[in-house]
């Protein structure tokens, strides 16, 4: 599946050229999640059905993810069963593919794939894309006993504790996020973060130094020499990884986990939108 088989996980990562010899493969279903929603629309690859990270993924009234009896209905209405080899991809270097990856992962699905450099290098590499709807039978995908928020994922009052411990915190965002000088990243919308800065005792290591200029991951041994050997990262480390939202710590959640094989790292999906705005949580700036 893929070039690189020094990653802990090789089959977490396909290659573009795997993707296309698996278009029609019935036992595999490839996935378009993107931070542009509308983006699937404008053409993809054939046969990939579109997953929305906003409606598809988030409850529509609380600020949580789906239940796992609607994540079972996402999947059956998708062509989706527990054997099925599911395959992300999209924009933004895979922020949104790892993302889903992560939900899909926290409802237990097994056998789930990012495909290497996402939209941009498929679109670079002059593949086709098409705006012909896939149309699949739908599955009887059954109702996850549990949500794995415990083993993948950190909650506020985990990440508070995990900072007075001063056990690793890994804050994925721009370095003037970190700083404080910005609530936001570089071009983006003010989302309503009041206050800028980190959580006290993070180390910032930026997810973008885990990708190439063509969007694909680094090697292993680049990623151990960034994370092991320049930011003092422990394999066995148990690790809380935060962004802004929880999507772009979700990146490096994979790289960490899959990649890496790092044994318990947690996405802390409320992330600075909730820090940043909890009255009286701790702030360091600098």
């Amino acid at each position: 599946m893929n070039p690189e088989t020094s990653y802990a996980n090789p089959e977490a990562v396909v290659s573009t050229e795997w993707v296309s010899q698996n278009i029609h493969n019935p036992n595999v279903r490839i996935v378009e999640s993107n931070e542009d929603v509308l983006l699937y629309s404008t053409g993809h690859i054939e046969n990939a059905v579109h997953i929305d990270w906003t409606t598809d993924l988030q409850d529509s009234t609380i600020r949580d993810y789906i239940s796992p009896e609607q994540f079972a209905a996402l999947c059956s209405k998708n062509g989706i069963s527990p054997d099925t080899e599911v395959v992300f991809y999209g924009d933004k270097s895979n922020w949104w593919a790892c993302y889903a990856f992560w939900v899909f992962r926290l409802f237990g699905h097994k056998k789930l794939h990012v495909m290497n450099g996402g939209r941009d290098k498929w679109i670079e590499e002059g593949r086709p894309l098409t705006r012909a709807l896939p149309q699949f039978s739908p599955t009887n995908y059954p109702v996850p006993r549990r949500r794995r928020d415990s083993e993948i994922r950190a909650f506020f009052e985990d990440t508070l504790a995990h900072s007075n411990a001063r056990l690793p915190l890994v804050d994925v965002r721009t370095p003037g996020e970190f700083r404080g000088e910005i609530t936001h990243m570089p071009e983006y919308p003010q989302e309503g973060v009041l206050r800028g800065g980190h959580i006290p005792g993070a180390k910032n290591i930026p997810w973008r130094t885990a990708v190439n200029p063509d969007s694909t991951f680094k090697s292993a041994e680049e990623l151990r020499k960034i994370y092991i050997e320049q930011n003092g990262l422990n394999p066995s480390d148990d690790i809380i990884a935060y962004c802004r939202i929880g999507e772009r710590s979700s990146h490096t959640w994979f790289v960490l986990t899959e990649l890496l094989g790092f044994e318990k790292v947690r996405n802390y999906d409320g992330s600075w939108t909730e820090w940043g705005n909890r009255v009286r949580a701790p702030i360091e700036k600098g």
